[in-house]
């Protein structure tokens, strides 16, 4: 495989795979891409992206192929419909929350079916406005004598990369942020309730946490779409459920009680419609409860 790379596809243009894609084009290098709704990524062609109607069209020719969809099912599908098409010595990118489990089989499959493509463990901490400002941070892991060569590609849809050892430690710190996340949205969600009810609003509750250790940079952001409650999804609630799930699968309900708790109270504001919405609709259930 040459020494630089210039064609990368990405497969799957949701929030944050289409920010990946548009941040690649905007870097010079020659995108190929794919998405069960073509629709997503018209804008991309336009402005000099390959788009193409299956995945197997868009991995040809591709040195990189970075793959951002919504669960493990879809994505291990979608490997095997690519596999056979990869180029010779191409990089594949796990970058979905999938889970270390599903990880360590999309590894296994293509060692067993194409041991000359590498595989990089790759998903990320950030949501779709850091994503389109290239301010995401990568939590990769996989074969070290691929950093090099994928370094180029990181750098233009990242702030960073964080190199975590062998393929699947990626996800699996992917998990550890997501239970963090997760758990402080619920908790800034049932501190608004409270402050509302003791007179206070999401501003006032944000200036007596700024300055202060507690004045969490996301926390402000989630604070401002409780506060306007049109919540816009940055990260809809239904995926954000599917990650608290995975996450507490892998820890246990005896050591993260809380996080179980968690998903279940946020299933059922999905049941009620709300899994469209940016997970700090969370704050506007529990208010109508």
């Amino acid at each position: 495989m040459p020494t630089k790379i210039n064609t990368v596809s990405v497969l799957g243009l949701g929030a944050m795979g289409h920010a990946f894609a548009a941040n690649l084009a905007k870097n010079d290098f020659t995108l190929r891409v794919w998405n069960r709704s073509e629709e997503k990524g018209k804008d991309l062609a336009e402005n000099g992206a390959t788009l193409t109607s299956t995945p197997a069209q868009a991995v040809e020719g591709s040195e990189v192929v970075l793959v951002m969809l919504a669960n493990a099912e879809i994505t291990l599908d979608v490997i095997h419909q690519v596999i056979d098409t990869l180029a010779d010595h191409a990089i594949v990118v796990q970058m979905g929350t999938i889970g270390v489990e599903a990880t360590q089989q999309l590894h296994a499959l293509l060692k067993e079916k194409r041991p000359d493509v590498g595989f990089i463990d790759a998903p990320v901490s950030g949501t779709k406005k850091p994503a389109e400002m290239a301010q995401i941070s990568i939590l990769a892991s996989g074969d070290s004598a691929l950093q090099s060569k994928i370094e180029p590609v990181f750098a233009a849809i990242s702030k960073g990369t964080h190199w975590l050892g062998d393929a699947g430690a990626g996800s699996a710190m992917k998990l550890v942020v997501n239970s963090w996340l997760i758990g402080l949205v619920q908790s800034l969600a049932e501190s608004h309730c409270l402050a509302k009810q003791l007179g206070f609003s999401p501003e006032t509750l944000w200036s007596v946490l700024e300055g202060g250790p507690l004045a969490a940079p996301y926390a402000k952001t989630k604070l401002e779409m409780i506060d306007e409650g049109t919540y816009e999804p940055q990260m809809q609630l239904k995926w954000a459920l599917k990650d608290a799930t995975l996450a507490a699968k892998a820890g246990g309900a005896e050591q993260m009680p809380n996080l179980h708790s968690i998903t279940s109270l946020w299933q059922t504001a999905v049941d009620a419609g709300l899994g469209d919405k940016d997970l700090s609709v969370i704050a506007h259930y529990l208010e109508k409860q």
